[in-house]
């Protein structure tokens, strides 16, 4: 039952293979790093490679035929991508699924603030983060500030060589004493994720002259008054690039993996494949880390009526016939997996846990304690999954998230489940999951591309 290490089986050929998808993995964590700038990025990739716009088609009303390719876009923050196969619609999908969303800091509306000479941004954080990970690193600004007149303005500030970068402080260690004694949930409290943006004052301004400083460079740069925070979304995120890691080089270290390393895995997949069978789709998704609500997460109607939108330009729709195409659809959740890790060994139980540069991940179950909140995948499909990837010579292993009653987690694998279709969580294995600097190996990158295209190929 023991999975060999994929690495010693490539040929010269799958490993420059390898290391070409890995690179252009690489450079689409550096240019997404929010929701919104991974839509953006997917959208200009699909549309090279002959995808049109959903909206555009549906508008011309012409209608969709095999192997017709075509997006459609939620609010800027998620996306689908829809390939027509020659199987009637009816007959369901090969689906796809992962989320883009990432933990981060978000600036609150009405976030700047000077104190002592120092001029700071209020942050709210979000999703599952360990916040004293997120003290003294170096970090950036992304995001958008719509403006009252319509306009929206891309934001993006410690990126480029030349921008400044921004950090959340943290307490000497020399005045640390009753800090140290805290529980780690404790050490920095929510409300000290401040960010620390500015530090001289504006000449000439008596009260608040650091924030005012801050409003000039803003106003200066943006066209920003201080009443445009009102309106913002600004994320903070760890500045820098994806890095190989390692002195092999095997490994990406990099942030937010969990989950676009997925997402992308998935998209070349899509974008690799010709004269399918079953209509085939890639959703991608905002939200996960939030319980997947919202207008733009998994639970909103978007993924269903986009479906609808497809299947009235292929001239089948009906609510009934809509029904039937979700339910026979077959599903890969793809969501990252806890990697084990030799350092904290006893959180996992070896023979049912992920291990680096064993292939792509199947996870039977999520959820926590007695699997609540969990899709728990049927065996019938689990096996249909196997033959699959051994037919075509995809490493995979199969895992669960931890020690019975450590922990858990979830994906977006329950909310598709119910529409009655075949669902499984898979996805690549990761160190350092929600941490701002994770670590995937680019084995298991190349073997999820693998079983992406494979699924979708032969499911």
């Amino acid at each position: 039952m023991e999975r060999d290490n994929v690495w010693k089986k490539y040929t010269q050929e799958e490993e420059k293979e390898l290391q070409t998808i890995c690179q252009g993995y690489r450079h689409f964590l550096n240019q997404g790093k929010t929701e919104r700038e991974c839509v953006k990025y997917i959208v200009e990739m699909v549309k090279q490679s002959g995808y049109e716009n959903l909206e555009e088609v549906r508008k011309s009303g012409r209608k969709l035929k095999t192997g017709d390719k075509v997006y459609a876009v939620n609010m800027k923050k998620a996306v689908a991508l829809f390939q027509i196969g020659d199987d009637p619609i009816t007959d369901g999908m090969n689906i796809l699924g992962a989320h883009i969303d990432s933990p981060r800091l978000d600036v609150k509306q009405n976030p700047l603030y000077e104190d002592t000479d120092f001029a700071y941004l209020d942050t709210h954080y979000y999703g599952g983060i360990k916040k004293y990970q997120w003290v003294t690193l170096p970090l950036a600004i992304h995001g958008v500030v719509a403006m009252k007149s319509g306009e929206v303005i891309d934001v993006v500030i410690g990126e480029d060589d030349k921008d400044p970068i921004f950090c959340v402080t943290d307490l000497l260690i020399h005045l640390a004493g009753e800090q140290m004694d805290k529980k780690a949930s404790k050490v920095v409290e929510g409300e000290k994720l401040d960010l620390l943006v500015g530090s001289r004052p504006l000449e000439g301004e008596e009260k608040e002259p650091v924030k005012n400083m801050v409003l000039s460079i803003l106003k200066k740069k943006y066209g920003m008054e201080e009443e445009d925070f009102l309106s913002a979304e600004l994320e903070i995120v760890p500045a820098g690039k994806a890095r190989d890691a390692g002195l092999d080089a095997s490994m990406i270290m990099g942030y937010g993996q969990d989950d676009r390393v997925c997402a992308y895995t998935s998209v070349i997949a899509m974008l690799e494949m010709n004269d399918l069978k079953k209509t085939a789709c890639c959703l991608l998704v905002d939200k996960e880390e939030i319980g997947s609500v919202g207008a733009t997460g998994m639970q909103s109607k978007f993924f269903e009526n986009t479906v609808a939108e497809i299947m009235d330009s292929m001239g089948e729709y009906s609510e009934l016939n809509l029904k039937r195409c979700l339910a026979a659809s077959n599903m890969l959740s793809s969501d990252v997996s806890a990697a084990f890790d030799p350092n904290y060994a006893s959180a996992f139980e070896k023979k049912n846990a992920a291990y680096f540069g064993r292939g792509v991940v199947f996870n039977k179950f999520t959820g926590s304690r007695g699997k609540s909140g969990s899709n728990d995948a049927n065996a019938e499909y689990i096996g249909k999954l196997r033959k699959i990837m051994d037919d075509n010579n995809v490493a995979f292993q199969t895992a669960e998230l931890g020690k019975v009653d450590i922990g858990g987690g979830g994906t977006i694998a329950y909310i598709l489940s119910l529409y009655g279709m075949n669902v499984i969580d898979s996805g690549v294995a990761i160190l350092n999951m929600h941490a701002p600097w994770e670590i995937s190996s680019k084995a298991d990158v190349y073997e999820a591309m693998k079983a992406y295209k494979a699924f979708l190929k032969d499911a």
